[in-house]
């Protein structure tokens, strides 16, 4: 296959070749691909039936975790749109802000969200084509909002009337708001041959087939949720979406669903770990385990091939802006630990075509086995920020004697000797200053990890100080620990600057709504004095 196509052809392909086979389990229903392509169909029809050439070529989708959240990203796409995501866990105020700067002029709304739809719609300025498959009934929105037109599930066009669009590698996929450090969400524009460029490699590299039963543990704002849908379809695969109740218990999930791949933020094997949810040869089903989104430590890694004896563990990452994973590292129980550093494993390796430069503060490559921030670049390098021409020339640039763009990630990296992989050292942002000293928060981390035994650990620089921090306070997922023991043991690997003033134990460490570790929350704590 070539990056040209466009990125719902792979599952009408699918819906082609395995009509009766299940797509998508949500909210405890089980779609078909058949039945999936209607609705995607009728979907796509009916927004193509109002859309005109000066519309914005995006659709919002307004659902989760339901079977309309997965058609409504296929309509979007068999329209010739890009998907923009919409979460109602999200604060509505949040939502709206994405929903107007992304500029759509349609979008799907699912029965759950439709609570929210008011607040979104008093602060919209134009006149917007609302699709509601979950609603048969449209009167009463339509006399509340003169200004909108509403289609319920009976208004929907028929699946017949979708016609196919002209295929365009370039055009937006979809469009992915992530944090802002204004406070103000960035757009990220994820092209079609990004995403045919990532999937090509990854439904070969896992052998996807029809059999396979894939997790869905990412919400849709989050773009790894792009690989559980994408690479399940492109071969006629079923993606397994838990309920929020099921997501509180992963490990039965697995069992119920009798899952074949697994892709979650290590953040869950640490938590299911931490509860005794990797006991030994419980998930015999699993044929490979992928991690991504935040460091993997090493005991995690051991503690989940041991429940999952059967499965291939794999350490993917990337950021948004390189689309969904652009380097991976395959565990190997022998070799890997020596490769580990600081108690995390690797990264690895880039994708293919996808260029890698570890480079200093003057974004020139540093040594062999020196460290320093990681930009690539390469055919998963996305389009840039949406409506903002400033940020993406500060994150995409042209280094010093090179003559292409590359993308800053803002992590910090070992280039490796020889063949080796890269190690993941932290965030560039996660390098403070105690008093005086430079210090990086993933080696108390990684220390305290070793003297404790739990891998859910977060070092924060604490209080601050014109010239850095005062010190820093160590937050521990899991039960209380003899303090002073933990202290010496701590102390006796460290420089005096960087052992921790305090230490905090905490049943479970707070998780923002992707379910990584959350740092501004646990700031926020240390703010609020505990």
């Amino acid at each position: 296959m070539t990056n040209d196509r466009a990125l719902w052809a792979g599952f009408m392909k699918s819906a082609e070749m395995f009509t009766g086979r299940p797509a998508v389990v949500a909210e405890g229903k089980t779609l078909t691909y058949e039945e999936l392509r209607e609705r995607a169909c009728r979907i796509a029809a009916t927004i193509q039936a109002y859309q005109d050439a000066s519309a914005t070529p995006l659709t919002a989708v307004f659902a989760y975790r339901s079977p309309t959240a997965f058609a409504g990203v296929l309509g979007s796409l068999l329209a010739g749109n890009g998907y923009v995501p919409l979460n109602r866990t999200f604060p509505v105020d949040r939502t709206q802000v994405m929903f107007a700067r992304s500029e759509c002029d349609a979008i799907v709304v699912d029965a759950g969200s439709l609570p929210q739809l008011d607040k979104l719609l008093e602060e919209s300025q134009k006149s917007l084509r609302i699709l509601l498959p979950d609603v048969q009934s449209v009167e009463t929105l339509r006399k509340q909002w003169p200004r909108h037109t509403f289609a319920g599930s009976n208004d929907l066009a028929a699946s017949s009337d979708w016609r196919e669009p002209e295929a365009r590698p370039n055009a937006i996929a979809y469009l992915l708001f992530t944090s802002g450090s204004t406070g103000i969400p960035k757009g990220v524009m994820v092209a079609q041959r990004n995403v045919t460029a990532f999937l090509d490699y990854m439904v070969e590299r896992y052998g996807i087939t029809e059999k396979d039963r894939l997790s869905q543990m990412f919400d849709m704002t989050f773009d790894l949720s792009v690989f559980d849908m994408f690479v399940a379809w492109e071969r006629g695969a079923c993606v397994c979406c838990p309920s929020q109740k099921a997501l509180i218990k992963p490990g039965s999930f697995v069992q119920e669903m009798e899952l074949t791949v697994w892709f979650s933020v290590p953040s869950t094997a640490i938590f299911m770990k931490q509860l005794g949810m990797l006991k030994p040869g419980r998930y015999p089903t699993l044929r490979f385990s992928l991690f991504c989104g935040e460091p993997l430590p090493v005991s995690s890694a051991s503690a989940w091939l041991e429940a999952a004896p059967n499965s291939i563990l794999e350490n993917l990452y990337g950021p948004t802006e390189l689309t969904i994973a652009c380097t991976l590292y395959r565990w190997d129980p022998v070799t890997s630990p020596d490769e580990s550093e600081l108690g995390i494993v690797p990264i690895g390796y880039p994708y293919p075509g996808m260029g890698v430069l570890v480079a200093d503060e003057t974004l020139r490559e540093v040594g062999r086995g020196e460290e320093g921030e990681l930009l690539m670049n390469g055919p998963q390098m996305s389009l840039g920020y949406w409506k903002d021409s400033e940020k993406t020339a500060a994150a995409f640039v042209v280094p010093p004697s090179k003559k292409d763009v590359y993308y800053r990630t803002g992590d910090r990296v070992r280039r490796p000797l020889g063949n080796g992989p890269l190690t993941h050292l932290g965030r560039i942002d996660f390098q403070v200053k105690i008093l005086g000293h430079r210090v990086e928060l993933g080696e108390i981390e990684a220390a305290v990890r070793k003297a404790c035994g739990s891998d859910g650990v977060l070092a924060i620089g604490w209080p601050a100080t014109p010239s850095g921090y005062g010190g820093v306070e160590v937050f521990i997922e899991g039960e209380s620990k003899d303090l002073d023991g933990l202290r010496s043991t701590v102390a006796s690997g460290l420089p005096d600057y960087m052992v921790p003033r305090r230490f905090h134990f905490m049943g479970k460490l707070p998780r923002n709504v992707n379910n990584k570790f959350d740092r501004k929350a646990v700031i926020h704590l240390l703010e609020e004095g505990l």
